[in-house]
């Protein structure tokens, strides 16, 4: 069975997206009717909802709409990684409010479309120790050149749990390996690090196959080790290299040849035991 630890969620009638004009292909309505019908025929028995990125004023609205779907019976949802933002002084009493709702497991503040520097503000590195030893996660949205950013937080505040998203955002369109080997390598060295297995497909050609993302997939699993990775489907951007189906197909393929044991960790073991769900 599998936990998916990145489902994206849109629903234009609900909810403002200011970047998806930007992105012809992804501005559609992404419904939870949708991904669940898809994904418990995959063997998906739970969920967690990634923030989307939404209109900064929305940002609890969201996680209050996510809230709404997992009341549903027999709904996948377990729980929400919030968006924040770390950068502003409000981010305190944010975190204040979120601290009394266990639906909220973790944070993210997407940083690959954003300037390098914003991790490095005073405040944004203030904001982040605030974690320090709470049970919230914190996803890390990095393209490879900003990896080192990604590792200065991690050693910034050794006490909060990271989730590197998408094995790093690697370029396997242009077949890029270096520096983003060398930096995962790195970053592995946090154990307060783990690697999230997910989105791939949407960082490929139309004629991607299994082995061109196994270079990818196997360092990042062979970095991290199988206690500190787990996997996510990034539903609906997975769609721009396929669909959830052949990501589901392309991760077993991955797999053949794993024990039953390191499968299940990355599948859902690992998942399970950081965001303590049952």
């Amino acid at each position: 069975m599998i936990i998916d630890t990145h489902l994206h969620l849109i629903d234009r009638s609900k909810l403002t997206y200011p970047w998806l004009s930007g992105v012809p292909a992804l501005d559609h309505d992404f419904l939870y009717a949708t991904y669940a019908r898809e994904a418990r025929r995959l063997g998906i028995e739970a969920c967690l909802h990634m923030e989307v990125d939404v209109e900064p004023a929305e940002i609890e609205k969201e996680t209050a709409e996510i809230e709404r779907l997992a009341r549903q019976p027999e709904s996948l949802l377990k729980g929400a990684i919030a968006a924040c933002r770390p950068e502003d002084d409000g981010f305190a009493a944010y975190l204040e409010r979120q601290e009394a709702n266990d639906f909220v497991r973790g944070f993210r503040r997407v940083l690959h479309v954003m300037p390098d520097e914003l991790s490095e503000g005073p405040t944004f590195r203030d904001n982040i120790r605030r974690l320090d030893g709470s049970r919230f996660t914190f996803d890390l949205c990095v393209l490879p050149h900003q990896i080192p950013k990604a590792i200065a937080l991690a050693d910034l505040a050794p006490d909060v749990q990271f989730i590197l998203d998408h094995c790093g955002v690697p370029d396997i369109r242009g077949g890029a390996e270096h520096p983003w080997r060398e930096h995962m390598s790195e970053i592995a060295r946090r154990p307060n690090v783990t690697a999230k297995i997910s989105g791939v497909v949407a960082y490929t050609d139309e004629a991607w196959q299994v082995g061109t993302l196994r270079p990818y997939v196997e360092h990042t699993i062979g970095a991290f080790g199988w206690d500190r990775v787990v996997w996510g489907s990034d539903w609906p951007v997975c769609t721009l290299g396929g669909n959830l189906s052949t990501w589901v197909g392309a991760t077993h393929a991955l797999l053949e040849g794993c024990s039953a044991d390191e499968k299940r960790k990355l599948l859902s073991g690992n998942a399970r035991r950081i965001w303590k769900l049952a």
